[in-house]
C-alpha cells in the first residue's frame, strides 16, 4: 500500500526525486556514523603479587566485595597462568604479547625497551592508533617504564644503574607488616586510585577513546593496609594450607629445583611458626582487602561518570605467589600451579557472557591480542598470544592451547605447561629433573607421576607442546 502523496507533488514528480534524496541521505548519515563509531575505552587495573586470594575464586572468608562485584560484571577466568613467576618478565610479557625467551627478560634487571625498542609496547600500541594512553602506579615493572607511550603519566626518571639498584628490596623491610592510618591517602597505590579517577574526569569525553592503566603494588611485601583492614580478620580463624611447613621443604619424589630454599619476599632466612604464618597471612589478606577497595574507588566513578557501558576493565595480578605451601612464601621461581595462576577479569561492553565463568585455560599474553580484536584495532604480526575474545562470547568453547610459564636462574632454564588436566614442568629440558601432576586428581600437586611408565606417553605429549615455545633470547 502506497503512502498518499499530494497532487501537486505528483504533477512534478517531486515525491520521487525527494524519496531517492532521502535514501541517499540516510546511506551517507550511515556511512559517516559508522566510519566515526568511537571504540570502546580501555581500563587496566593490575595488582602485584596477587594470586587468586578473592571471594570471587572461592576463598572462604577474605573480604573483596568490589572486585567480587567486578567479577558479576566480567568473564572470570579460572585457569589463567602468567608466563613468568616475577614482576618485570611476566609484565613484559603480557605488555608484548610475546613469551618471556623471546623477549629476553629473564629477571627484574633487565629492561625491555632497550632489549627492542622496535616493539611497540600494548599501550604504544593503542597511542598509535589514536588512544589517549594514561598511566597510574606500577604497570612496567618499578624502574622501568615505556616512556614514550603515555600522554600522561610515563616515568620520565633515567632508566640507569641507580634504577636497576633500587629495584632491589630491602629484605629486613620487605619480611614486615605495615599498619596504615585512615584509609590509607598517604599510600602510592590511593594516590594511584586518586589520579585514575581524575583521568577519567578529565578524558571520560573527550574525543578520543581513552586507554587508563591503573598499576597498584599491593599485596607485594612489605604487607601494608590500613588497621581497619586487620580488623576485618580473626587471625585465629586464618587458614593455613595442607602442605605448610616451617620452611621451604621439596616435596618427596620432586626435583630439588622445585623449591628454592629461600624464601624470597616473606620469612627470608627464617622458619614459620604457625603462629606467624597465620599473622603473615592475615596481613596479606588485609592488605588485598586495601587493593581490593581502591578498585571499589575508581569503579565506582567509572559508573558514576556513565562510563562503564563503553569501557573494556581488565582486573590481572602478574603472577602467583606461595603463601606458605611447601614452605615458601614468595612467588620466586615456582613452576608450581599455585606460582603461576593468577585472577584475571575481563568486562567488554556488549559481551553476551559477561557474569559468566570461564574453566579453559589461557595464557596471559592473550591479553594484547584480545584487546585489539575487542577494540577493532589491526592485529600485531609476530605475537606467540593469540585473542581470547572467542571465549568471551562464549566461555565453554572448544580450546585447546595449554599454557606456558618458564624461569630462568643459574642459567638454567625451567618449564611449565598446564592443560586442563596436566602439569608438566622440567628444568634444563629434564636434565635437572621433571615433574608431572594430574590436576583433577591431586589439586594440590603432592604427587609426581613423571617416572612413571605409564604415564609416558603424556609427558611426551606435554613436552610437545613446549615446541612452541621460542628459542631462549638469554640476558646480556
Amino acid at each position: 500500500m502506497s503512502l498518499p502523496v499530494s497532487s501537486s507533488l505528483r504533477r512534478t514528480g517531486a515525491a520521487r526525486r525527494f524519496a531517492l534524496a532521502f535514501f541517499v541521505l540516510g546511506i551517507v548519515a550511515s556511512a559517516f556514523a559508522a566510519a566515526n563509531t568511537r571504540r570502546p575505552n580501555v581500563l587496566l587495573l593490575f595488582s602485584d603479587d596477587l594470586r587468586p586470594e578473592l571471594g570471587c575464586y572461592g576463598v572462604a572468608g577474605i573480604q573483596t566485595p568490589h572486585i567480587d562485584a567486578l567479577a558479576r560484571r566480567s568473564v572470570r577466568f579460572d585457569r589463567a597462568y602468567v608466563q613468568y613467576p616475577l614482576c618485570n618478565p611476566s609484565r613484559a610479557s603480557l605488555l608484548t604479547g610475546r613469551y618471556p625467551t623471546a623477549t629476553g627478560v629473564l629477571g627484574n634487571t633487565e629492561f625491555l625497551g632497550s632489549r627492542h625498542p622496535d616493539w611497540d609496547t600494548l599501550p604504544m600500541y593503542f597511542k598509535k592508533q589514536g588512544y589517549t594512553t594514561l598511566r597510574t602506579g606500577k604497570i612496567f615493572h618499578g624502574g622501568f617504564d615505556d616512556t614514550d607511550a603515555w600522554h600522561e603519566g610515563g616515568d620520565v626518571r633515567p632508566l640507569g644503574n641507580a634504577d636497576r639498584k633500587g629495584s632491589t628490596q630491602d629484605p629486613k623491610r620487605s619480611d614486615s607488616i605495615v599498619v596504615l592510618d585512615g584509609e590509607g591517602e598517604s599510600h602510592a597505590d590511593y594516590k594511584s586510585a586518586t589520579r585514575a579517577i581524575e583521568y577519567l574526569r578529565k578524558h571520560g569525553r573527550g574525543g578520543k577513546p581513552f586507554f587508563i592503566a591503573c598499576g597498584f603494588s599491593k599485596p607485594h611485601s612489605p604487607p601494608t593496609a590500613p588497621k581497619k583492614m586487620f580488623d576485618l580478620y580473626d587471625v585465629d580463624r586464618i587458614p593455613l594450607p595442607a602442605d605448610f611447613a616451617t620452611k621451604p621443604s621439596v616435596p618427596a619424589g620432586f626435583p630439588e629445583r622445585s623449591v628454592p630454599a629461600r624464601s624470597g619476599d616473606l620469612f627470608i632466612g627464617r622458619e614459620a611458626s604457625e603462629r606467624e604464618a597465620r599473622e603473615m597471612k592475615r596481613a596479606y589478606w588485609a592488605s588485598v582487602s586495601f587493593v581490593d577497595a581502591l578498585v571499589g574507588r575508581v569503579m565506582a566513578a567509572l559508573d558514576q561518570l556513565g562510563l562503564a557501558d563503553d569501557t573494556i576493565v581488565v582486573f590481572w595480578g602478574d603472577h602467583g605467589y606461595h603463601l606458605g605451601e611447601k614452605g615458601k612464601w614468595s612467588k620466586h621461581n615456582s613452576l608450581w600451579d599455585v606460582g603461576l595462576r593468577v585472577p584475571y577479569l575481563i568486562s567488554a561492553p556488549g559481551v553476551s557472557a559477561n557474569g559468566q565463568v570461564c574453566a579453559r585455560v589461557v595464557e596471559c599474553l592473550s591479553l594484547y591480542p584480545t584487546l585489539v580484536e575487542l577494540c577493532g584495532l589491526p592485529a600485531v604480526p609476530g605475537q606467540d598470544g593469540v585473542s581470547i575474545a572467542a571465549l568471551l562470547r562464549q566461555p565453554a568453547a572448544p580450546w585447546d592451547r595449554p599454557a606456558i610459564s618458564v624461569t630462568y636462574q643459574q642459567k638454567i632454564l625451567g618449564r611449565s605447561v598446564r592443560n586442563e588436566r596436566w602439569h608438566y614442568a622440567d628444568w634444563d629440558e629434564g636434565r635437572a629433573g621433571t615433574m608431572l601432576i594430574d590436576t583433577l586428581k591431586d589439586p594440590g600437586e603432592r604427587q609426581n607421576l613423571a617416572g612413571d611408565a605409564a604415564h609416558a606417553g603424556v609427558v611426551a605429549e606435554m613436552r610437545r607442546h613446549l615446541q612452541r615455545l621460542p628459542p631462549i633470547h638469554a640476558p646480556r
